[in-house]
């Protein structure tokens, strides 16, 4: 629901100068830790519509019901908010300085990757503060206004309005991507009934013939540029999906247990990402660079306690452990992977003893259904 009060009711006396205005949102954004501001429309082409429509009628979106319950208000703001007229969309850089490289830890398979935007905080309740102070420094200039903050958690066309704003395009792989700062970041949107200025797009795309992303799929999900059957990607399957992980595509997964930035590890462009300058999204307990038998060995309480306020907390202890079970399936053979996959033999959950079972028989280690 809109922010809605006395629309656009600037202090007493006070003629609002819209362009400047928008001058000072981008250095405020600024100055509040966002790395890039534009602002958009609140019309989006038809084509982001029909493309909507066609991804949707294939069911790429999976088990993602909410992908479709909301119909066009996807792809028409001033439906799902009413009174939008234009989107400020911002960018967050979430590459943590520190933390080693991706490539690395995939390459050996008995340690366990997390996709570096998870390393750290939970970037949901970073930028949603920050599109907060954002809106009440706007609302000292102008009074009480209509406006709501998007971050990932509502069926916003994120990428879509970024694009249209003119903060980057769509890259191959789905993302939004710049040439000056690849694609590690996060994308957050403040809809507003102001009657802003809006920025242009940006006049071409910089993909070309590249097509690395869509090479570099572990799982094949990049079916053709720009689109994703989510069902056959592992983020999908290692955070929104529920139950079980289909089981042609565990050994694809390798040891990623919590996304993929396969796409990204592999872009051109970011060769020129820069690293995050925000401490929320530092390295947390060792998640850059740590085994997959440790992880196991965690417990719930000790999941929820180190793990509490990071976006990896939000798919709960048991598809935790349902996801390092697949990738201690794909682990080098050794007593120490086995004894951990036999340790949660007898755990209460069927989906996490079902992958355990399954993880031991990639090793040819006993099961409650192959004894010795």
């Amino acid at each position: 629901m809109f922010n809605m009060h006395k629309e656009n009711s600037a202090p007493e006396g006070h003629a609002i100068d819209w362009n400047q205005l928008a001058t000072d949102i981008r250095r405020w954004a600024t100055d509040i830790g966002f790395d890039a501001v534009a602002i958009g429309d609140a019309t989006l082409p038809a084509s982001a519509e029909a493309g909507l429509a066609a991804w949707l009628a294939e069911g790429y979106h999976g088990d993602m019901d909410y992908m479709a319950k909301h119909g066009t208000k996807r792809s028409r703001p001033a439906e799902l908010v009413p009174g939008t007229r234009r989107i400020i969309s911002v960018r967050m850089n979430y590459r943590p300085p520190a933390a080693l490289d991706g490539l690395s830890v995939i390459s050996q398979g008995d340690r366990a990757f997390v996709s570096r935007y998870a390393l750290g905080r939970d970037y949901h309740k970073v930028l949603r503060n920050r599109l907060q102070k954002l809106a009440e420094q706007i609302q000292q200039v102008v009074g009480e206004f209509g406006y709501r903050a998007f971050v990932d958690s509502a069926p916003v066309m994120e990428v879509e309005l970024a694009t249209q704003a003119g903060l980057g395009w769509r890259g191959k792989h789905s993302l939004l991507l710049t040439r000056e700062h690849g694609s590690y970041f996060f994308l957050g949107e403040l809809f507003t009934d102001l009657p802003l200025p809006v920025d242009p797009p940006l006049a071409q795309e910089h993909c070309g013939r590249c097509s690395r992303c869509i090479t570099a799929c572990p799982t094949g999900a990049i079916v053709a540029p720009y689109k994703v059957d989510a069902r056959r990607c592992i983020s999908y399957l290692t955070i929104e999906l529920h139950g079980a992980i289909p089981e042609p595509l565990r050994p694809l997964i390798g040891n990623r247990v919590y996304g993929c930035d396969d796409c990204q590890l592999v872009c051109p462009w970011n060769r020129f990402a820069i690293d995050s300058t925000q401490p929320d999204f530092a390295v947390r307990n060792g998640l850059d660079d740590v085994s997959l038998v440790e992880l196991f060995a965690w417990t719930e309480a000790e999941f929820s306690q180190k793990l509490a306020g990071t976006a990896i907390y939000r798919i709960g202890h048991e598809r935790w452990l349902r996801n390092i079970a697949v990738g201690l399936g794909n682990a080098p053979t050794g007593p120490e992977v086995i004894a951990a996959l036999q340790s949660r033999l007898d755990h209460p959950s069927d989906l996490v003893r079902e992958h355990v079972q399954w993880a031991l028989r990639q090793h040819q280690a006993p099961t409650p259904s192959s004894p010795i």
